[in-house]
């Protein structure tokens, strides 16, 4: 007991039920639906009253200072509450006037009464004109509007959603922004189409607020009538004057603070896009010229003379309009104008601009704009995901991918581009999933026949109900999204030594740890620029070798600088010696070996007589018709080995490596050809076919 009447216990009690705490707000609402059951006493039911009256005004005074709409998020929550305030202290307030109406105009607290009787001037008649006028106003014109612009807002906001997430996507991928701001705005788009979509619904509680008001007081008159007349034995003049008098009271009091949160409605829906509080919005945008002003004023006075009005008010009104003209062009510029924004000067800056290329651009046909857009743009979280992976496999940092609609292409075309040239294209359906099996055989399952863009494997477009049936029948199923950005993969490592720019080059040797910085220093420049060392990563990156290795690459440029080996590729193929344990990992079958198609002896000997000039530049003159032999019999090979699961690495002695691979990559570009010298001796090796 001492325990729970500690100050400590008491505060903390407090801090859980004051206002603004979840407890709190609970026990509020079941008080107000409490109110909707159980009888109120006179001064109860006038501090309700009056909280009804305090809230109506702090509503409407948020809503005139507020600077944007979605600054109030929780109005349509207070819109429901405070509705729901009146409707139970209008049940209430007609249960006690209907009880004990006969006793008085006080029956039903002091504030019912001192509108019924003091506003009222005492006559029933101006009280019912008085309390039709406010309902009209509020019903018909306050409400029906302000419905009516929540609907079309909300309509708008939300077919802009996609249209705006496409932006901050195509922003972040761009670099204009950073993944925390994109985080930032999505999260500001997501609550400004709450908010609208919220309003479009409460503004329907102040309507049927007014028509219940209505209904509720036409029951008081007529059912107070009736029990006066029937069970209190009144005069049917004492009936209608005591029940219609506490009736229209009941009805203005419950109408203007209805009136006031249907006004602060009106100015939060009708808002739109001002900046500032309503105050700052209309000076700064009524009083912006002088010249309304200026006429204001004269038409004024020109009132102000006519016979038969009064002089006082329109001159006053007169001189200040003309003062406010006078002042506003005297001080033209007070506030910065939004409706002519300053012309822009031709000049360097739109040149420049139109010279920068992208380096990797993603064009969409107007129906795959759903991909990169919507609720869940699943193709710009991919692609992050690709940027990533790349990073982690390759050693470098993709640049980032443009997204941007093309409305010269095909409703489901979508073209990729690289350093402005298109390198990749292709179809999709942007409502449909892609199945295909592992064996490039066409699934039997129902759909449209297509070719998958990537590797050009025979598949078919299927409904996504469809999706378990091909299951059933073992084929991969994949969606539109991944489908893109698998060929963008593709396209990706095929031209990444093109995108491996001198400035990334500078910034990979910037990054590494300290303790490497030496055998940079060492290597450049007096051994090998920035630029040699560009091009010998490249490469490497040609035959989608990863640099991640970057250490181990600089000791082998280190190496065959201080052996005296000249030209690029003699370099790249003296580092790649280095890097033979990564090279012969990045082949291993799933069961653990190397993969092996050899050249044969008869071949060996015929291309080593084939090659001619200095040691340094040597030349594979091969001629046309054994040329295009040899390419017939590796085609037929790798087929056949490809055709039992396997992926074979096409193994030749190390003079000849680069000249091979060079005839390979026209044919297969992914094919891997490793010398000799490139396989980590202890590495399992098994032979499974010879040219």
């Amino acid at each position: 007991m001492k325990n729970l009447l500690h100050p400590a216990a008491i505060n903390a009690a407090f801090k859980r039920f004051r206002p603004g705490s979840d407890i709190g707000l609970a026990v509020a609402v079941v008080c107000i639906i409490t109110m909707l059951i159980l009888p109120l006493p006179p001064f109860l039911l006038d501090a309700g009253l009056s909280l009804s009256f305090t809230s109506g005004i702090l509503v409407l005074m948020v809503a005139l200072f507020i600077r944007k709409p979605v600054e109030f998020t929780s109005f349509p929550t207070v819109l429901l509450l405070t509705t729901l305030l009146r409707l139970s202290l209008d049940v209430a307030s007609t249960r006690q006037i209907l009880s004990h109406g006969s006793e008085g105009v006080d029956a039903a607290g002091h504030v019912i009464a001192a509108f019924g009787g003091f506003l009222m001037g005492g006559d029933l008649l101006i009280g019912l004109i008085v309390f039709a006028i406010l309902l009209v106003v509020n019903f018909i014109v306050i409400t029906k509007g302000s419905t009516r612009i929540a609907e079309v807002a909300a309509r708008f906001t939300l077919d802009a959603i996609p249209g705006k997430q496409m932006a901050i996507d195509a922003e972040m991928n761009s670099g204009a922004i950073n993944e925390a701001t994109a985080r930032r705005k999505r999260a500001e788009l997501e609550q400004e189409s709450g908010f609208y979509g919220a309003m479009d619904g409460a503004a329907k509680f102040v309507r049927g607020d007014a028509i219940a008001a209505l209904i509720i007081t036409s029951i008081n008159i007529v059912g107070g009538f009736v029990i006066g007349v029937a069970q209190k034995g009144m005069s049917v003049h004492d009936a209608a004057s005591a029940f219609t008098t506490l009736s229209i009271g009941e009805g203005l009091v419950s109408q203007i603070p209805s009136l006031l949160v249907s006004v602060a409605a009106g100015i939060v829906v009708t808002k739109g896009s001002a900046e500032g509080s309503a105050d700052t919005a209309l000076v700064a945008q009524l009083g912006r010229s002088p010249k309304p002003l200026g006429i204001v004023a004269a038409a004024a006075l020109a009132l102000a003379v006519v016979p038969g009005l009064p002089f006082v008010p329109f001159a006053l009104l007169s001189g200040l309009a003309g003062w406010a003209s006078w002042h506003r062009w005297q001080h033209p510029i007070v506030v910065e104008s939004v409706a002519e924004p300053l012309p822009v000067e031709p000049g360097e800056a739109p040149i420049t601009d139109a010279l920068k290329i992208d380096q990797i651009r993603l064009e969409l046909g107007y129906g795959l704009l759903i991909l990169a857009g919507g609720d869940t743009p699943k193709l710009t979280e991919q692609i992050k995901s690709l940027r990533r992976s790349i990073a982690t496999e390759m050693g470098f940092i993709l640049p980032a991918v443009r997204i941007q609609d093309n409305m010269q292409l095909p409703a489901d075309t979508y073209s990729i581009k690289i350093k402005e040239i298109e390198a990749g294209s292709g179809k999709l359906q942007a409502t449909r999933l892609l199945a295909m099996t592992a064996n490039g055989t066409l699934p039997d399952v129902p759909g449209e026949r297509t070719t998958e863009p990537a590797f050009n494997l025979p598949a078919i477009w299927i409904d996504p109900s469809d999706r378990e049936l091909a299951r059933t029948k073992g084929c991969t199923v994949v969606d539109p999204a991944s489908v893109l950005t698998t060929h963008l993969t593709e396209v990706v490592k095929e031209n990444m030594a093109e995108m491996l720019s001198f400035a990334e080059t500078q910034k990979l040797l910037d990054d590494l740890p300290r303790e490497q910085q030496r055998l940079v220093t060492e290597l450049i420049p007096s051994q090998l620029t920035v630029g040699g060392v560009q091009r010998v990563l490249q490469a490497l990156l040609a035959e989608r070798v990863s640099i991640r290795d970057l250490p181990t690459i600089l000791e082998g440029i280190h190496e065959a600088c201080a052996t005296q080996i000249k030209g690029v590729a003699a370099v790249a193929a003296h580092v790649r010696m280095r890097m033979a344990r990564q090279l012969t990992d990045a082949n291993l079958s799933p069961r653990g070996y190397l993969p092996l198609v050899v050249i044969g002896p008869e071949w060996e000997t015929e291309l080593n007589e084939a090659l001619v000039g200095p040691p340094e530049a040597r030349q594979l003159a091969l001629p046309p018709g054994r040329l295009a032999d040899f390419m017939r019999r590796v085609t037929q090979v790798f087929e056949s080995i490809a055709a039992e699961g396997e992926t074979p690495v096409l193994l030749t002695s190390a003079p000849l490596r680069a000249h091979i691979r060079a005839i390979i990559e026209r044919m297969q570009p992914s094919t891997p050809v490793l010398a000799q010298t490139e396989i980590f001796p202890r590495a399992r090796i098994r032979t499974l076919g010879a040219l």
